[in-house]
């Protein structure tokens, strides 16, 4: 007999992905014939991504987060990204069914969905506690911004293409000042995003630690450092220009000479399911285009 150790499953897409409503109308059906509740994001149910009938089946909610005790991500990994923004608060697990390109986070594929979620659901997975950035903006001891972030949080020079000028503290102990175009703090799952387009390590995500990596800095002497989970890292810029602060990649804030920006753990890990025959290093093999074996 079939026993999901899951009864409340979240669906969250993205309408532009390329024929998501067969792969919903699927899931959907897949679910329900185990008595499974499915649920879907409003922001995206009415767009015209899910047919009627799959509608009927289903539970539209403003927060998947709050009803569901498992989300299935299905897209590429911009898609889990922001999934990932939305479940943390909640503690609720994301698998990702990959219908993009890349899929270092997406590992279940869209060809194999059915067979892989039939064991996962059943308790047949492996787990990656993920680390979670929080960051916090603020100008003249306001706070103006908060935001969370899986990959990274990035401060960037904007359109103008001026250096920016900051100062960078750990624990309230002075580190550098530095002059560049900006500085990634990653995670380690996103070690492997922009971090490792800047020259940053590569850090397992079973690791409890953050890079900082300088974007093109002015002083050949700057390099990426590697530092405990544990650790407050504030930044405080002194000449901002037309600077930003990204997260993930997907939304950004101004940000002005003498704002604060403060970065610390998030009081709660993101899990991630992934099928039993995941391999951390295969993945990287995989994606990264490493050479194979020679015996």
């Amino acid at each position: 007999m079939f026993r999901s150790q899951f009864k409340h499953i979240g669906l969250l897409t993205r309408p532009q992905t390329p024929d998501i409503a067969t792969v919903i109308h699927e899931l959907a059906d897949f679910l329900r014939s185990r008595y499974l509740h499915v649920y879907l994001d409003a922001e995206y149910a009415h767009t015209g991504i899910v047919h009627g009938q799959d509608m009927q089946k289903c539970r539209v909610v403003e927060d998947l987060g709050r009803h569901c005790d498992l989300i299935l991500v299905l897209g590429g990994d911009g898609t889990f990204l922001s999934a990932a923004r939305k479940a943390a608060p909640y503690r609720v697990p994301l698998i990702g069914i990959n219908q993009g390109h890349l899929g270092f986070l997406t590992q279940v594929t869209r060809e194999d969905m059915l067979n892989e979620l039939s064991g996962m659901l059943t308790g047949k997975y492996l787990v990656d506690e993920c680390l979670v950035l929080e960051a916090s903006v603020s100008r003249q001891n306001k706070e103006i911004h908060h935001a969370l972030a899986l990959n990274d949080i990035v401060l960037s020079r904007g359109g103008a293409g001026q250096m920016i000028e900051f100062e960078v503290f750990i624990n309230e102990e002075f580190v550098f000042t530095q002059r560049s175009d900006g500085m990634i703090v990653s995670t380690p799952t996103g070690s492997t995003a922009y971090s490792l387009a800047a020259g940053g390590p590569i850090l397992q995500t079973a690791l409890r630690a953050f890079t900082l990596v300088p974007i093109c800095p002015q002083s050949m002497t700057n390099r990426p450092i590697v530092i405990s989970d544990t650790c407050e890292i504030k930044i405080l810029i002194t000449k901002a220009g037309d600077a930003r602060v990204h997260y993930d990649g997907q939304s950004f804030v101004d940000i002005q000479s003498m704002d604060t920006v403060i970065l610390r753990r998030y009081r709660h890990n993101l899990r991630v399911l992934h099928p039993t025959g995941y391999q951390y290093y295969k993945t990287l093999r995989q994606k990264l285009h490493w050479g194979e074996q020679l015996v």
